[in-house]
């Protein structure tokens, strides 16, 4: 089950580097189901690297986090719908009327459109001195997650410590995707951050980590730890 929810950030250069990581589980009854393709891998290689994950079976998160005035959104996410991926992403602060338009690119798709809140390198410091919100992170977080769901779309994505307060006060059904996660204590550029058993203890839908597998000695072993 949990590799079913684990979705491994593909955050490489080229089709290559993705194709030698993935020819590490060609004989291996663990390996990935689920991938995210992110902004350095897909304006590298573009539509091709879609089409070749699709081809490996592979359920595919297009990580774009798409920004931009309302009509705009809705030009980028109907473009982006055409590659049949899963899961597709905007940025939650662009507001909910940007939401919706994005969100009606998607009719007869069967995508989910989730909306990123705060990144997980965004910490309270961050947030007051230099964004000037002046509350918590949480709240910041969860101010987003509410105005995603009004906006109607499927989720959100939230570091492992926003998951609780978000489940309990949108419902077990509104989608939370995790970055942020470790298998062991690190100092790097993410922040807010729990191991993979912690956060689907605490309900999380998907888990999305990188680094400690892409990164790994042994790949298989350590996405056996999860």
């Amino acid at each position: 089950m949990a590799i079913e929810k684990t979705i491994i950030a593909l955050d490489f250069p080229s089709l290559e580097k993705v194709q030698s990581f993935l020819d590490i589980f060609k004989d291996s009854d663990t390996k990935p189901i689920f991938v995210k393709v992110g902004m350095e891998l897909f304006y590298a290689e573009g539509p091709k690297i879609i089409e070749y994950l699709k081809e490996q079976n592979l359920k595919i998160f297009l990580d774009l986090k798409v920004h931009d005035i309302p009509n705009t959104a809705l030009g980028a996410i109907s473009s982006l719908a055409k590659y049949g991926v899963d899961i597709l992403n905007v940025h939650a602060s662009g507001g909910i009327a940007m939401m919706q338009k994005a969100k009606e690119a998607l009719d007869g798709y069967t995508c989910k459109l989730i909306a990123v809140t705060h990144l997980t390198s965004t910490d309270e410091e961050m947030l007051n001195g230099e964004l000037l919100i002046a509350t918590t992170i949480e709240n910041a977080v969860l101010n987003l997650a509410e105005n995603t769901k009004k906006a109607g779309l499927d989720g959100i994505v939230c570091s492992p410590h926003e998951i609780k307060i978000v489940k309990e006060k949108l419902g077990k059904d509104f989608v939370t995707v995790c970055p942020g996660i470790r298998l062991e204590k690190t100092n790097d550029d993410q922040k807010r951050t729990l191991s993979a058993k912690e956060a689907f203890a605490l309900g999380t839908d998907y888990i999305v980590i990188g680094r400690p597998i892409t990164q790994a000695k042994d790949p298989i072993k350590a996405l056996q730890l999860l």
